[in-house]
């Protein structure tokens, strides 16, 4: 899995995901997203258009972000994810709790 990170304004971190998503790159993921919740109020967005997989070590790490995000006034937004990846969240009943968007812009802006 490759990760890369932009930042936009206002204060708003992307993390935009290629490949698979799983227990063997779910740490890189996870290394990642704390350094971002680390800052106050963190406003991250995470950009799934180009994940291929995503098992349930990676969902664990999207909410466990989250879940930090929220605690710091912040929060993470999903961003595109695939039909396979939406079902799989709606089916854990976690689309109450994280926040998927259509693209990238739609997350930054809602």
């Amino acid at each position: 899995m490759q990760v890369s990170v932009a930042h936009h304004p206002p204060n708003t971190a992307v993390l935009t995901l290629r490949g698979s998503l799983d227990i063997d790159t779910a740490p890189a993921l996870k290394a990642n997203l704390s350094r971002l919740v680390e800052r106050p109020a963190p406003h991250i967005v995470v950009d799934l258009s180009g994940l291929d997989f995503c098992d349930s070590m990676g969902v664990g790490v999207l909410v466990t972000a989250h879940g930090r995000a929220m605690e710091k006034g912040g929060w993470v937004r999903l961003a595109a994810p695939s039909g396979f990846l939406s079902r799989l969240l709606e089916t854990l009943g976690l689309t109450g709790y994280l926040s998927l968007h259509d693209d990238v812009e739609t997350a930054i802006k809602s």
